[in-house]
């Protein structure tokens, strides 16, 4: 930690987290984890509440702090919007900028970049007003499938349909959180997720749920999810999931850390899920988790995404 501590030039951190989305109070604990891990480690930190008054924006326009830790989850915060604003006022922040931000929220662009490069993800339509569900249906080879509003995260507006009369209902549950929605094909097998930092793939980790899928009550309210550290798959194997995602990672023009969620189906064949640019930041999230598993502790953690921007932004 010391190069974050030199008395000559001591580095203050803005966190600025909360949002508007509807990921906000994952957001909330997210910054003040990070908060607090910073002040373990004597680093001078301020937190930065993005609520929807607008009183925050002063805030980072006076710009008393060198660099921002962005601990935003959701539309608002991890699309590029608040990256964009960082740019216009040259705030160093870290993390992916605003390319890799809003490819990465928008997870029908997601997929057709992965489609493009031959990365293999499921097959999936998009849905609008006019579109025939029933053709759809026929698409995408019938039950079951998943219904995803284009926009969200933390499984936010999902829905698993194993009927056609029961797709109409979760095409309107996910239009009430976005005007974009794509079905996809559902994906039997184990669930898997990669996190990277600085140009690594982490340790892989498993996931098992009692849920359908891993939704937000598996992810954040209950206490019968399973996490695999080791996650089960051989040397070899798991160096492959690493691989890949380390390409799904950079295809979608993102930096510095994040995660990709991603299966392997019952041929043992991967399929890439989605990219989280700003994932869960508290000491119980899968990146940390997977951190800790490569030797980091939560602060060292921080730190280290802050160094890498740092790197980038020479200072």
């Amino acid at each position: 930690m010391s190069e974050f501590l030199n008395p000559e030039s001591p580095l203050r951190v803005a966190v600025l987290y909360g949002g508007t989305s509807a990921e906000r109070d994952v957001s909330l604990n997210s910054g003040q984890a990070v908060i607090a891990a910073l002040k373990t480690a004597e680093i001078d930190v301020i937190g930065i509440d993005i609520n929807n008054t607008g009183d925050w924006l002063p805030l980072i326009q006076q710009a008393d702090f060198d660099i921002a830790f962005l601990a935003l989850h959701g539309r608002g915060g991890e699309d590029g919007t608040i990256q964009g604003l960082l740019e216009c006022l040259g705030i160093p922040y870290t993390g992916s900028g605003v390319l890799g931000s809003a490819l990465a929220m928008d997870k029908l662009k997601t997929k057709q970049v992965w489609q493009t490069l031959g990365l293999p993800t499921p097959g999936y339509c998009w849905i609008d007003a006019s579109t025939d569900l029933e053709a759809v249906w026929r698409k995408l080879d019938g039950m079951p499938l998943m219904v995803k509003p284009v926009h969200e995260g933390s499984s936010i507006g999902m829905s698993k349909v194993d009927r056609l009369d029961q797709l109409q209902d979760a095409v309107a549950k996910a239009s009430d959180l976005d005007s974009c929605v794509f079905v996809e094909q559902w994906v039997t097998g184990k669930e898997f997720t990669v996190s990277i930092l600085n140009g690594e793939a982490l340790p892989v980790i498993g996931l098992e749920t009692n849920h359908q899928f891993y939704d937000y009550e598996a992810k954040y309210l209950v206490n019968d999810t399973r996490y695999l550290l080791p996650c089960g798959l051989s040397p070899e194997e798991e160096r492959e999931l690493q691989a890949l995602s380390l390409r799904a990672f950079n295809a979608v023009g993102c930096q510095d850390w994040g995660r990709v969620d991603l299966m392997l189906n019952e041929k043992g064949e991967p399929q890439l899920l989605e990219v989280n640019t700003l994932p869960g930041m508290t000491d119980h999230s899968l990146v940390p988790m997977a951190a800790q598993a490569k030797g980091y502790s939560f602060s060292e953690l921080v730190l280290a995404i802050i160094q890498a921007a740092k790197q980038r932004y020479g200072f």
